[in-house]
């Protein structure tokens, strides 16, 4: 709720980190995907700081690639580039 007051909202709080816009990988394989990056860790310590629990630098990356932050579909994954069109 404090974000939100801050922020507006959650949503505007968790793209403020990308400036507003998905990151785009280039991976040819789901091995190269890595389980966390600078940007998960610092989303993670900035939530830590605001109180939060459970908001791990892994769970973070997790959560942006599940909202679609970062698109780390393989270049020869059918999805990739219909997902880099947004």
């Amino acid at each position: 709720m404090e974000i939100q007051k801050e922020f507006g909202s959650f949503d505007t709080y968790i793209w403020s980190f990308t400036g507003g816009k998905p990151i785009q990988n280039n991976f040819s394989s789901y091995m190269d995907i890595p389980a966390a990056t600078g940007l998960s860790d610092t989303i993670s310590k900035d939530l830590k700081k605001r109180g939060m629990n459970f908001v791990g630098s892994t769970i973070i990356y997790a959560f942006m690639q599940a909202v679609g932050i970062v698109n780390d579909h393989t270049t020869d994954c059918f999805r990739y580039r219909e997902v880099k069109k947004l």
